[in-house]
């Protein structure tokens, strides 16, 4: 999973180092250290936070959930917060690398969709709030693509050479062709992983450039492409920006992922992180940070204070039908990601 949020600068990074190193002088109550993904939250939201409790949060981005992973499994860098994703979830429970919520410090959680808790990432949630949520799909240009856009096959069409766009994600541009073929994104067939590689290799003379991550975001708009795979939040946010382009979740089914904040193992200020959790998981709080970066909220009362455009629309609150097609991510065995990692490392050197 990707969501393509704004990343830190780099000099803002090196002040949330410095902030992180005075820190450690500091009453380690009057501040907490987020991990978070991108600029994934609502500055005035924090600000409101450090206000209300007088707790500084310092937040340090990661733009890779494996760099993310890494990182919290060194016990010498410490987090008080962690964002986490779905595919995650389960190894970073499996290997203590989180740990249980108090959740009668953290009532909010009851604001929560039903839907969205007791996944089998986190059965019972023991671990995780949700956050946030979207999908992978396909956002195109109603004025050049003018027949219907409801299925991965459009990204084969020949009459949009060049000008289709695809993902350098490996599960998000393989499982969008596993869902084309029927099957499962998370499939551990080697015929179909297969299958799904020869099918990208004969797509390659249709894309121009191969592959790509954030660009995608710039690149329709400026009409240098006029289908793309994107993420739901830019998806959406793009299709409010300019009326002639427009989000879809394919008939086949898509990624769904679900982001959830968790408490590390090692996290010095547990106290603070549970005030942390609570307040982000408010229907003000949620509500803000959906606006403000174009996801969906798992937070019932916050989706109920959303203009109706957006909580009722199909693309971002799906219907159960075409929930039920889509999939999250698993954290695949070893063996078989060598088998995706062999197919993708194919697909992008041949010429």
């Amino acid at each position: 999973m990707k969501k393509s949020f704004k990343l830190l600068s780099l000099s803002i990074c090196i002040v949330i180092m410095g902030v992180f190193s005075v820190g450690c002088s500091k009453d380690s109550s009057e501040e907490i250290n987020f991990f978070n993904y991108g600029e994934n939250i609502d500055k005035e939201t924090v600000k409101e936070f450090e206000k209300q409790y007088g707790i500084k949060v310092n937040i340090e981005a990661f733009d890779d959930m494996e760099t993310m992973y890494q990182k919290v499994s060194n016990k010498g860098v410490k987090y008080d917060v962690i964002l986490v994703s779905d595919a995650l979830m389960p190894r970073m429970i499996k290997k203590n690398l989180v740990q249980e919520l108090n959740k009668d410090n953290i009532p909010n959680i009851s604001q929560m969709y039903e839907d969205y808790l007791n996944l089998e990432i986190d059965s019972g949630n023991k671990y995780s709030v949700p956050y946030m949520f979207g999908t992978v799909g396909l956002i195109y240009n109603k004025d050049l693509v003018t027949e219907e856009v409801d299925s991965w096959d459009i990204l084969w069409n020949e009459k949009y050479k060049d000008k289709i766009f695809m993902f350098d994600t490996y599960r998000d541009t393989m499982g969008a062709t596993l869902k084309k073929l029927g099957y499962s994104l998370n499939s551990t067939n080697p015929k179909e992983i297969e299958e799904a590689k020869e099918l990208l290799l004969n797509q390659r003379k249709l894309v121009d450039p191969i592959y790509g991550v954030d660009n995608g975001t710039t690149m329709i708009p400026s009409g240098e492409s006029d289908i793309n795979m994107i993420w739901s939040g830019e998806g959406l946010n793009l299709q409010d920006e300019y009326p002639n382009l427009a989000y879809v979740v394919p008939k086949e089914g898509a990624n769904f992922w679900i982001d959830s904040l968790c408490i590390p193992y090692n996290a010095k200020n547990v106290e603070g992180a549970e005030k942390f959790i609570n307040f982000v998981s408010d229907k003000e709080s949620a509500l803000r940070i959906a606006d403000e970066i174009g996801y969906t909220t798992p937070n019932r009362e916050a989706r109920l204070e959303q203009p109706e455009e957006v909580r009722n629309n199909p693309n971002a609150y799906m219907s159960k039908e075409i929930m039920d097609r889509c999939e999250i991510y698993v954290d695949l065995p070893m063996d078989v990601k060598k088998l995706y990692d062999n197919a993708w490392i194919n697909i992008k050197s041949n010429n």
